[in-house]
């Protein structure tokens, strides 16, 4: 019997730690940097949590990715002969499109952040009266991805937990009986 068990691993680690690491971050190291002791702190406290998720997030990605990729070549006969199975793995692609573009533009973002060094900010994406317009331009943008890319990934959670669904040998009998046009 062959399994698929080390890229849906690698799919399901790396897909929680991208979700759950952006989320924390958004939650928690965000407004955390608020509390350092004066604005131009809480920027760098900031800057440094990211920059230090930034080298995991990538891993983490990385290994979504590969997994993902395993998991489309081990089910390839059921995205072909299970109704619903290849919508699915669109949509899923779609969604994981979206995720690695604001992640992308996210860092992008991040960097521009980063390069001014200990600018003065109200928190990680709140900037303060006296923060760089063109830091302020970015930490705005941010304010909103920060909740975009845990939306986008904690969606790929939902989907693939559907995907599992669809692997009930129930599911695949009338995914496939549907395909076939006899299961109506």
């Amino acid at each position: 019997m062959k399994t698929n068990v080390i890229s849906r691993s690698l799919h399901d680690v790396g897909l929680s730690a991208w979700f759950g690491g952006t989320l924390a971050n958004a939650v928690a190291l965000n407004r955390a940097a608020s509390a350092a002791s004066d604005a131009r702190s809480t920027g760098a406290v900031s800057n440094a949590g990211w920059d230090a998720w930034t080298p995991v997030n990538a891993v983490a990605i990385g290994a979504h990715l590969v997994g993902s990729v395993g998991q489309l070549l081990g089910n390839r006969q059921r995205i072909a002969g299970q109704q619903g199975v290849g919508t699915m793995s669109v949509v899923k692609t779609v969604v994981t499109v979206a995720a690695l573009g604001a992640t992308g533009y996210s860092r992008v973002l991040g960097r521009k952040v980063s390069d001014h060094g200990a600018v003065p900010a109200a928190s990680g994406t709140e900037p303060a009266a006296s923060t760089p317009p063109e830091v302020a331009k970015a930490q705005e943008q941010l304010q909103t991805l920060q909740w975009v890319i845990p939306a986008l990934t904690g969606a790929l959670l939902v989907i693939s937990s559907f995907a599992g669904e669809q692997q009930r040998p129930t599911s695949v009998l009338s995914g496939v009986t549907d395909r076939l046009g006899i299961g109506r």
